[in-house]
């Protein structure tokens, strides 16, 4: 099987938010092996407002899965960890204990309705997401 260069930004804004991004860390090694984290980083929220702040980690991963089995094995992660909202079903964002995105999956280029690669939120408009991927991309 083949392995695929992924890189992920984790991010949470509820509850003991370095240990919900440790423990989400830890769960990611069920889908493949981490090669190298971020510093982790507090950010304000974006695209909505909240009172908290996000504690958030970039990650590189290797992975056998394709993008679509690796975002639902993420959905299941941040399900499992009590995510209740997911901002693609709501429409919008919100609190959440919990948030894996999948920003680059080797250099492919892929949309659907449930996932677009790169990320290009995170990789062009986002300032917080752009200091935690400066080493990454």
């Amino acid at each position: 099987m083949s392995q695929h260069k992924v890189v992920l930004l984790l991010g949470s804004n509820i509850g003991d938010k370095k240990n919900n991004l440790d423990t989400a860390l830890e769960r990611l090694k069920e889908v493949g092996d981490i090669l190298q984290n971020s510093e982790y980083l507090t950010s304000e929220a974006v695209e909505f407002v909240s009172s908290n702040n996000f504690c958030n980690i970039a990650t590189i991963i290797f992975t056998h899965f394709s993008p679509i089995q690796l975002l639902n094995k993420i959905k299941k992660i941040e399900i499992e960890m009590g995510r209740l909202n997911d901002s693609k079903i709501s429409g919008g964002y919100t609190d959440r204990i919990i948030d894996i995105d999948i920003i680059k999956y080797n250099e492919l280029k892929f949309t659907s309705e449930r996932l677009e690669i790169p990320h290009k939120k995170h990789l062009f408009e986002r300032e917080f997401s752009k200091i935690l991927l400066k080493n990454f991309i």
